[in-house]
């Protein structure tokens, strides 16, 4: 079996990052498939994660990020331009490698990847809900154009022979799709211990911008530490993006500088989660967030935000976690303070939250995809 995985780029330590890797090095090592990853953006970097060697990867150079600092009219007659030189691009490529499934991790080439006649079955997966563009509220031309994107979304998926969203929640939001799947991420153990929840520490990951919604921790800290209750713990934010010094400017603003602290990513994220006590999760929206399933599987419990979409696949409130309704800062810092306040409960949680791995496991995931791939070319 010959796959081809379309995305922006592999230089990220992002949790779709993570996952393509584990899924590729699944399937080179265990089957011995062949996998060929095409990235647009990756200008030279390298890959944050090891891939196998036998795996080839191919960057087309379309660069669409160089436009994102230019005016709208720019922007958009940038992207345009492009587009037309991907399109042309991959189908070249695509035509000359003959794969026997093509996979868009939903970039740019979602809207013209279903045209390009190679002979390759093709799979549409979102690592995002379904209204992720409408999450950032923009208004004016932004706003139209995210709504109209929005509904454009809804076409393209119905022109892929397979759509693979990861959550049954997000499925219920795109309706009776006859090529619609859930295929959830798979809870890897990335530590070489559990975490016993003694550290007196609160850790978060993920990139620093809008999505992730460091912000709004940032202001629930501050509640924990004015509380003065709490002052011995201390919140340890790992991740790098566009808000670095925003985040780093509200912690300063707050006096929060010897509790609150913005580390560089990690390679061995998961040391971190052993140390830790609980994951916090501030998102303002998600696909399935990696960094929950990875965090409970080394036994921290999560507090979390109702964001779209992850938590009410995921956590069994009051079990292996607390969900807290979305934006509610203050319910937010005191779900983190009822964990801090009772050990015995965290001790609970972390039981629970480890169990994550009987629902996620690597080969339970893994068998949907292989059955997934080997139905479409049966066919």
């Amino acid at each position: 079996m010959k796959l081809l995985y379309c995305i922006r780029a592999t230089y990220n330590p992002g949790g779709m990052e993570r996952v393509l890797f584990n899924k590729v090095n699944y399937l080179v090592e265990k089957l011995n498939w062949e996998v060929v990853i095409v990235t647009t953006d990756q200008k030279g970097l390298p890959s944050f994660y090891s891939f196998p060697e036998k795996v080839r990867a191919i960057d087309l150079g379309i660069n669409y990020a160089d436009d994102n600092g230019n005016g709208i009219i720019k922007k958009v007659t940038g992207y345009l331009r492009r587009r037309r030189k991907h399109k042309q691009a991959l189908t070249e490529l695509l035509i000359k490698e003959k794969a026997d499934i093509v996979v868009s991790l939903y970039p740019s080439e979602s809207s013209f990847i279903p045209d390009i006649k190679d002979g390759s079955k093709k799979v549409l997966e979102i690592h995002y809900c379904k209204f992720f563009r409408l999450q950032y509220g923009r208004k004016g031309l932004l706003g139209a154009i995210d709504r109209w994107r929005t509904c454009q979304d809804e076409r393209i998926v119905r022109r892929f022979d397979k759509f693979v969203v990861l959550t049954n929640e997000d499925r219920g939001y795109w309706g009776k799709l006859p090529n619609i799947c859930v295929i959830p991420n798979a809870a890897m153990f990335v530590a070489d211990r559990y975490s016993d929840v003694s550290n007196k520490r609160v850790i978060a990951v993920g990139r620093l911008d809008y999505q992730k919604g460091f912000d709004r921790l940032i202001q629930a800290w501050e509640i924990v530490y004015k509380s003065g209750k709490y002052n011995d713990w201390r919140l340890d934010i790992f991740g790098q993006g566009e808000w670095k010094e925003m985040l780093q400017g509200m912690i300063d603003e707050r006096e929060l500088n010897g509790s609150a602290f913005i580390n560089k990513p990690t390679k061995n994220i998961g040391r971190e989660y052993s140390e830790s006590s609980m994951l916090v999760m501030s998102s303002n929206y998600e696909g399935f967030p990696m960094v929950m399933i990875e965090a409970m599987a080394c036994g921290l419990p999560v507090v979390a935000f109702d964001f779209k979409c992850g938590p009410k696949d995921i956590i069994r409130e009051g079990e292996n976690g607390l969900i807290i309704r979305n934006g509610d800062i203050k319910a937010l810092a005191e779900g983190m303070m009822r964990l801090m306040e009772d050990t015995e409960n965290r001790k609970r949680m972390s039981l629970n939250a480890r169990k994550i791995v009987d629902t996620y496991s690597e080969k339970a995931v893994m068998d949907k995809w292989i059955g997934l791939f080997n139905n479409l070319t049966a066919k």
